[in-house]
């Protein structure tokens, strides 16, 4: 999974949780999706011979074909194509795998016309494999596959879309055609699999957004440049306000830093060199006195450190921004909150000695945990190892260094006692991660968390403190951003409350209902009481009927509603109904202040 944090790489509820076997825990399913996309290849093939296949893999939840066909396939040729597979399936043909040499698949491949596998096989190594389906189709394929169709259930299966796809993802290449399937072990799991993809759907954050008017996107903007309105502006800034206060609390000091830099800072840090195609393009006439939008808040911090010559009393220094940064994603990769070009990071850095390294860390991750309890997302986190793979030429600095770093996340982990596994090759390229994986209630997986260890940036920019002895040492660094990004965070809550905000986070937090125009002066009144004490009120000043005010209430997920009639006008009271416990009948207004202000500082409900 692509992750988002503080490197440079921006890595996408039903009652009760539902957990379907997942690809990377089932060899079985692998086999499976593997041989239909086989089979949904042939019956292309049988169904349109002009089609030519390039690569069908696996994939969560199913697999896909990329094919290249003169004509569009459209919503009937999925049907014909799945019929035709089912055909297929069937006559249980054999899954037969054939090693050849280059040269021998080279004939083959000349002889079926399909310059694709040609250029598939200059890419291979030795030894070439071939796998067929019973004795009419075949392609290159390293495997796995199930011995024969089968083993494949016709029920569990279905096609689900066609996208367009280039040739080797290079835009400048021809446009295929790429039809997505999906595939079970059982009819059960897909009917599971259906049902959780309809309730994706209801869920889905740029639908719930536009209804609950939280963000819209522009044209004339720009695509993955969400333009925030009030509500939506209201739900960050509260989030913001929270990290805030609970940094400040933890001796986190604020900082602000442009959203340009000259070229050399990115040389400097190595962004420039490794994310180049990634960062928006240059202004300026040259390298030398050229200027980028910043990706990444990092290499400003470390300036603001380098101010000045730092003594051991001053560390740890923690500096904190939500800062803005961009990053050029291409625009297929765009998907509403979720992948962007402009986003805000909570991004902090933390300059420390080596003695203090382990014990900042700890501090760091309890401060992510806190951040989770408050925003309600339970125990659904994983934690990963983020490590280097040794064979990639990714990473900079030397062994030692990164020995040191991944030692103090492993001791972390070990000493909390942490559910977690190794992301091998998942590193930032200048130092490991801990990185929180959190399952939503649809069963996806998202990074949110961060935290890194990194002892080569201090190296590149030669930052040095004033140790006890007086001689110039080298502090380590960590990054760590608990939300990671602004956008992103929101779009995934947006999906796992359904759109339905916890008390403390939701933009309007109580609507006052007047059933006549002679209530509204009273919930007028109300209601500014409420807001000089920070509680979110607004007033339905419609008119409409009092069921409709109910009911455009429960569409705009308030969290609590008050019907003001003239009995609690004479009372001073508030009829009372919530979303989280139903009708509570009258209570007085104030009490009904106290207990929001008190619900609202607990993250509690009403």
């Amino acid at each position: 999974m692509a992750s988002v944090g503080v490197s440079p790489e921006q890595s996408e509820q039903p009652s009760e949780k539902i957990l379907l076997p997942r690809t990377s825990e089932s060899e079985d399913l692998k086999r499976i999706r593997h041989t239909f996309s086989h089979v949904m290849a042939m019956a292309v093939q049988r169904l349109f011979p002009k089609a030519q296949v390039t690569i069908g893999p696996w994939i969560d939840y199913g697999f896909y074909y990329d094919f290249d066909h003169p004509e569009p396939f459209t919503e009937a040729d999925l049907k014909k194509i799945k019929k035709e597979m089912i055909k297929i399936i069937n006559k249980g043909l054999p899954v037969l795998r054939e090693e050849v040499s280059r040269e021998e698949a080279q004939r083959r491949i000349a002889a079926l016309g399909e310059p694709y596998k040609l250029e598939i096989l200059e890419g291979l190594q030795d030894p070439i494999t071939l796998y067929h389906l019973g004795e009419d189709w075949w392609d290159l394929c390293a495997g796995p596959h199930v011995a024969t169709t089968k083993d494949l259930n016709p029920k569990a299966f279905d096609l689900e879309s066609v996208a367009g796809a280039y040739w080797r993802g290079d835009s400048s290449r021809t446009q295929l055609q790429r039809i997505y399937g999906t595939a079970w072990e059982t009819p059960e799991q897909l009917t599971e699999y259906k049902r959780r993809r309809e309730e994706a759907k209801r869920r889905d954050h740029r639908k719930l957004g536009k209804e609950l008017g939280l963000f819209v996107f522009s044209d004339e903007v720009g695509p993955g440049l969400p333009l925030w309105t009030p509500k939506g502006t209201m739900i960050r800034s509260t989030l913001e306000d929270f990290l805030k206060k609970e940094q400040v609390k933890r001796g986190y000091q604020p900082v602000v830093t442009p959203h340009i830099a000259r070229v050399d800072l990115f040389k400097t840090s190595g962004h420039w060199q490794k994310y180049r195609e990634d960062l928006f393009p240059m202004m300026g006439d040259s390298e030398e006195d050229g200027f980028v939008l910043k990706a990444m808040n990092c290499p400003f911090h470390i300036q603001i450190y380098k101010s000045a010559l730092r003594s051991y009393r001053e560390l740890p220094l923690r500096l904190a921004e939500f800062g803005t940064v961009y990053r050029y994603e291409q625009s297929g990769e765009l998907g509403g909150l979720t992948r962007v070009r402009g986003f805000t990071q909570d991004d902090a850095h933390l300059f420390v000695t080596p003695d203090q390294l382990d014990d900042e860390f700890l501090k760091v991750v309890d401060l992510i945990q806190s951040v989770f309890k408050a925003l309600q997302l339970g125990d659904a986190f994983k934690a990963r190892l983020s490590f280097r793979d040794p064979e990639s030429d990714k990473y900079i600095g030397s062994d030692e260094a990164w020995e040191k770093a991944e030692g103090a996340i492993r001791r972390a982990v070990e000493t909390l006692g942490m559910n977690s596994f190794e992301g091998i090759g998942e590193a930032a390229f200048y130092g490991p991660k801990l990185d929180f994986i959190f399952r939503d209630a649809l069963d996806r997986e998202w990074q949110l968390g961060t935290v890194q260890v990194d002892y080569n940036l201090p190296e590149r920019f030669e930052l040095e403190y004033v140790a006890e002895d007086g001689s110039r040492q080298r502090p380590v660094m960590i990054h760590r951003a608990p939300f990671g990004s602004l956008e992103r965070l929101i779009g995934i809550l947006i999906e796992e409350y359904a759109g339905d905000f916890p008390l403390w986070l939701a933009p309007e937090q109580i609507r006052l209902l007047p059933v006549t125009d002679e209530q509204l002066g009273y919930a007028q009144q109300i209601a500014a009481q409420m807001v000089a004490q920070d509680i979110r009120a607004m007033v339905d000043t419609s008119g409409d009927r009092l069921g409709k005010l109910i009911r455009n209430g429960e569409k705009g997920k308030i969290p609590v509603m008050a019907v003001v009639g003239a009995k609690e006008q004479e009372a001073q009271a508030l009829n009372i109904r919530t979303r989280a416990a139903g009708e509570l009948g009258s209570l007085p207004a104030a009490e009904v202040m106290d207990r929001l202000v008190a619900a609202i500082a607990n993250h509690g409900n009403f």
